[in-house]
């Protein structure tokens, strides 16, 4: 691997993602002059990766997989650092018939103890035959290895000194599984999507030509994990099949080094960025005054959002913060997605300003109707979401509520969606397949929202919803007046509740503090217990904790469930209710 820029010149003809499996793809782009860059975190080039080199380093690799004796079918485990081995180990699975499953290569590894236990809880959910890591993360899948039956763990240079067997490839079709994708893990433990080639390409040709009207012009960069759906389908598997360059920067160094993003978005000129809120968010906290001037900008032409809950506000100050270097705020493109879709249900339209539906919140909580309400007339009852647009042509989506009767438009319920990507169930857990997806293929996403004008609206996750009294309470309510405390950053809260000691459940506010002074805790525990209550009409308990202290998923993503489970061992139930009935003790510190 050399490291010299790929070029983006086009000499053949562009198609977009109008092959029957992966190993088609990556055939057709490599005939072409495109491919993938990586990048330090300090802006330097160090490995490029055409898809011709691509091609065929990957079959020489699956050749010597082959001669292992795997068999079609069998799972190979990838610990998915951002690097161009994880390219050459996935498509090497595809030609040979293998599948692989990409595993989290940790952003913040937790601790040794708990990022081997998440491993070996991986490898054998998966039943993985072989498992690679990285150098840097051998060590850790060899502990979690231990004892499995697993016939080869190592780093890459174990599996590229095996000898390269003469064997055929085996024949893939479009229902043959291409890969096991592990979702976050933000509700529950992981469970492993099984997608289909054919689904992956049906979703891969809708996000091309539908959601971001990719063309050969076009190239992406991407500081989201491998592991991740948005990261792995979006950012990997897009490209190859739309024969387009793009550039990779760890997601690791992103965290360090967020402005890295906007350095080298400049550098190479990429018009395709995606990510999730936070990553615009932590962007915009890091610039510094007049900053934004040394960067260009104004070749980005989609930048997407999604993953997670889309605040408006994260999206206007990172558009103002920028404008001086030549973002146009019309670039951002809010989506809806989720891994057991391969990734895309959704896109709003492109090249306009991303657009919010205002509602009543009250009267949403209370009645699951979405009202619309003019902020200016009445913002402490306005709640505001953003619309994540019109589902993909083959996609039907429906608004069911408790019973199953599918809702008109404005009424929020459960999300149910149904289409050609999506997966054909969770891998060896029947029982949970069967839990969320039906015979004649209707999936529910566990997310809650509403239609308008055929326009998908998400409200939250069914999990997170918080009842009390018998009224739902959205924990994205609780964290927005938090956030929008001075001593208070966004990302910084998480709200949801946990079971009492009748059959009540008890509203919890975590907030990570920067402040020290006691006094000041106790006034911020105070004003937050105070605005809830006048807010929402509910009482809840406050518990202040140092930076850092937020649990997230292995993809980056806060973890509600986490954070309760957390709580709950935590602290001593009955306790907190006797608090939260005397104002002037609603509050916790660690």
């Amino acid at each position: 691997m050399g490291a010299e820029s790929t070029p983006t010149l086009h000499n053949l003809p562009f198609r977009a993602a109008d092959f029957a499996t992966l190993p088609e793809a990556l055939d057709y782009a490599a005939r072409g002059d495109t491919g993938a860059n990586f990048y330090t975190g300090r802006g330097k080039l160090y490995a490029t990766m055409p898809y011709a080199e691509l091609r065929e380093a990957s079959r020489v690799l699956a050749r010597k997989l082959l001669g292992m004796g795997l068999q079609k079918g069998d799972r190979v485990a990838l610990v998915a650092e951002t690097n161009p081995d994880f390219l050459r180990f996935f498509f090497a699975c595809q030609y040979a018939g293998l599948i692989p499953v990409a595993l989290p290569a940790s952003v913040n590894l937790g601790g040794h103890t708990v990022y081997v236990t998440q491993l070996r809880g991986l490898l054998e959910s998966s039943m993985a035959s072989v498992a690679m890591a990285p150098e840097g993360y051998a060590s850790f899948l060899e502990e979690a290895g231990e004892g499995l039956g697993l016939k080869l763990i190592g780093s890459p240079d174990v599996f590229d000194a095996l000898p390269e067997t003469d064997i055929d490839f085996p024949s893939i079709q479009p229902g043959d599984t291409a890969y096991i994708q592990y979702t976050s893990g933000s509700t529950r433990f992981p469970r492993g999507v099984v997608i289909k080639q054919g689904a992956v390409m049906s979703n891969l040709a809708g996000i091309i030509v539908h959601g971001v009207c990719i063309g050969p012009g076009d190239r992406c960069f991407s500081w989201l994990p491998f592991y991740h759906d948005m990261g792995l389908v979006g950012l990997v598997l897009v490209p190859v099949a739309s024969q387009i360059s793009v550039d990779y920067l760890d997601t690791r160094e992103f965290a360090m080094r967020p402005r890295q993003w906007l350095n080298l978005m400049t550098q190479t000129k990429a018009t395709i960025s995606f990510g999730p809120p936070f990553g615009y968010e932590l962007c915009t906290r890091r610039l510094r005054p007049g900053e934004a001037e040394k960067y260009d900008l104004s070749n980005w032409r989609v930048a997407g959002v999604g993953a997670e809950m889309i605040r408006s506000e994260t999206l206007t100050r990172f558009a103002k913060a920028l404008a001086p270097a030549g973002f146009d705020d019309r670039a951002f493109l809010a989506c809806y997605g989720m891994a057991e879709c391969s990734l895309a249900i959704s896109f709003a339209p492109l090249f306009e300003k991303h657009s919010t539906d205002c509602v009543d919140g009250d009267h949403h909580s209370d009645h699951q109707e979405a009202l619309p309400i003019h902020l200016s007339e009445n913002p402490g009852r306005a709640r505001c979401f953003v619309d994540c647009g019109q589902p993909l042509p083959e996609y039907e989506v429906e608004i069911r509520d408790e019973e199953g009767k599918v809702l008109s438009d404005r009424l929020s319920g459960s999300i149910f969606v149904r289409g050609p990507s999506v997966m054909s169930g969770y891998f060896n857990a029947s029982e949970e397949t069967e839990a969320c997806l039906s015979d004649d293929g209707w999936l529910n996403t566990g997310d809650i929202g509403y239609r308008v004008n055929g326009n998908l609206i998400i409200t939250g996750r069914k999990k997170d919803l918080i009842i009390i009294n018998g009224r739902n309470i959205w924990p994205q309510d609780l964290e927005y007046l938090a956030e929008h405390q001075p001593e208070v950053r966004i990302g910084d809260a998480l709200a949801f509740s946990v079971p009492g000691v009748g059959n009540d459940e008890l509203c919890i506010l975590v907030v990570q503090c920067r402040e020290s002074d006691p006094v000041k805790r106790a006034d911020l525990a105070d004003r937050l217990n105070r605005l809830v209550h006048m807010e929402l009409g509910i009482d809840v308990f406050v518990e202040l904790v140092p930076l850092h202290t937020l649990p997230r998923t292995s993809s980056g993503k806060l973890s509600r469930s986490k954070a309760r489970q957390n709580f709950i061992e935590s602290h001593d139930i009955s306790n907190l209710e006797a608090a939260t009935s005397e104002p002037e003790l609603k509050q916790g510190s660690v």
